[in-house]
């Protein structure tokens, strides 16, 4: 196959950022176009922190380009991704149910070269068909879809669950304003995480990197910063930030009998999930960054360096 020469990434949120600069930063010595798919609305947005972000985005050779992933057709998507040879989702499931089957199918009926869908979390293979969280369906839909065919070489980048989502007080875990953690499932289930700016850097390392004959195997590598159970959590945020806090467990039973009473209820879709504890996580010493001896943040170093 030929030599990649343009890379579309689509979406710059928390993730997009990240694999945006770091591919700009693999890309310099390099003839190689880096672009970035946006809503019209964002790219003409007259908020101060948006038109800084853009700026960044342009000042590292950065191409943006209009396009809105929700509502274009695949026929209208299709015809943009024809310009490129490798295209990266980095828009998770807030862009809205069937986005990420749609943007498959788009990527294929341009037969692109290379494709890394969004992918970038659990293992969707163990978890299986009809799982709490029933957006992961899509996400084997998607596989189903990439191994069906032979003209697109692809990839998929497993990363666990992003490591500031542990902290977030919203996902019910670690809650530093009320001193409490909480145990998904047990003390003794275990999770893998990973920082978005190593994600980034692991993508574009994979991409345009030293090690490129591992990338777009039709495959999926795992990756992680770090694996730790939820009784190692509490132990770092203790010993971290010097307190005390209260601990709980969140039992997988006491979740589902939640989300039969409210059926809509995201969070308690994904406590379910990882208090299960089945594809959530992997062993850290066979991840592809560890074997390859690229560093990345563990939850201790990100607690220590955000939390303090």
């Amino acid at each position: 196959m030929a030599s990649i020469k343009s890379i579309l990434v689509l979406g710059a949120g928390e993730l997009g950022t990240q694999v945006l600069l770091s591919l700009a930063r693999h890309s310099q010595a390099n003839d190689i176009s880096i672009a970035v798919l946006l809503r019209p609305s964002t790219i003409s947005s007259t908020n101060p922190g948006k038109v800084q972000e853009l700026t960044n985005l342009r000042e590292h050779n950065i191409h943006i380009i209009p396009g809105d992933l929700a509502h274009d057709t695949e026929e209208t998507l299709s015809q943009i991704f024809l310009d490129y040879d490798t295209i990266i989702g980095c828009t998770g499931f807030v862009a809205g149910r069937g986005t990420q089957i749609k943007l498959a199918r788009a990527v294929l009926a341009a037969e692109v070269p290379r494709y890394i869908p969004w992918q970038f979390g659990v293992d969707y293979d163990i978890i299986g068909r009809g799982s709490a969280q029933d957006l992961f369906d899509e996400q084997l839909d998607v596989r189903d879809l990439l191994r069906s065919q032979t003209k697109t070489q692809w990839m998929i980048i497993s990363t666990g669950m992003f490591i500031s989502f542990l902290f977030e007080p919203s996902f019910g875990v670690v809650n530093l304003a009320k001193g409490s953690i909480c145990a998904l499932g047990s003390w003794e289930t275990e999770v893998t995480v990973t920082a978005p700016e190593d994600i980034g850097r692991f993508t574009a390392e994979l991409v345009l990197g030293l090690q490129p004959s591992v990338a777009f195997n039709n495959k999926a590598i795992f990756v992680a910063g770090d694996t730790l159970s939820y009784g190692d959590l509490a132990d770092i945020v203790e010993e971290v930030t010097g307190k005390k806090f209260r601990k709980s467990v969140r039992t997988v039973e006491a979740a589902m009998a939640d989300l039969a009473k409210e059926p809509s209820n995201s969070l308690y879709k994904y406590q379910i999930v990882f208090g299960k504890g089945r594809g959530v996580a992997w062993d850290l010493s066979k991840s592809w960054n560890r074997q390859a001896q690229t560093p990345a943040l563990s939850v201790k170093e990100y607690a220590g360096r955000y939390l303090v």
